[in-house]
């Protein structure tokens, strides 16, 4: 994994929440039964991912990375769009930190989940399972947009014009 990678999925993400800007109150929050229940649950969770794994379990620079119910409730896009960038603040953290020891494992219980017991981890294994996640999700939020009548933008790496692409 390189630092070019991350920025392809950090254009495309943006690509996404600049959809999510266009869309009101009651879209953004309408609840699905697939999924995180609705959009801007979704996009938080993903969030949150990078948060509990890369900046608490890897680079333990939090205890609480998760959002409470009630912060998220209150939330709008640009306020995702902050989470997010504190995201990719750890994940360039990452990068710097253990670039000589990416596959290196770490052992540990996760801060946020006190009593599962320990889990032995690479920086490298936790930084690709949080951008698989996010793949994963950004799919089930793109269904929802469709279902909710919005044509959704193309989010694919390979959608991207060669100009676009980040260097």
């Amino acid at each position: 994994m390189e630092k070019i990678e991350y920025k392809w999925v950090k254009q495309t993400r943006q690509i996404l929440l600049d959809q999510c800007r266009e869309l009101n109150e009651d879209e953004f929050t309408k609840e699905f039964e697939f999924g995180f229940q609705s959009i801007r649950d979704s996009l938080v969770h993903v969030a949150g991912c990078y948060h509990a794994w890369l900046g608490s379990f890897v680079l333990t620079q939090t205890s609480s990375p998760l959002l409470t119910k009630e912060v998220i409730n209150n939330m709008k896009v640009d306020d995702i769009k902050r989470y997010f960038k504190q995201a990719d603040e750890y994940v360039e953290s990452v990068f710097e930190q253990f670039k000589n020891k990416f596959d290196e494992f770490i052992e540990k219980e996760p801060s946020w989940r006190a009593g599962s017991g320990l889990i032995r981890k690479t920086p490298h294994q936790l930084l690709i399972h949080s951008i698989t996640h996010e793949s994963h999700h950004k799919g089930q939020i793109v269904a929802m947009l469709r279902l909710l009548g919005h044509i959704p933008k193309n989010t694919d790496i390979l959608g991207l014009p060669e100009k676009e692409f980040a260097k």
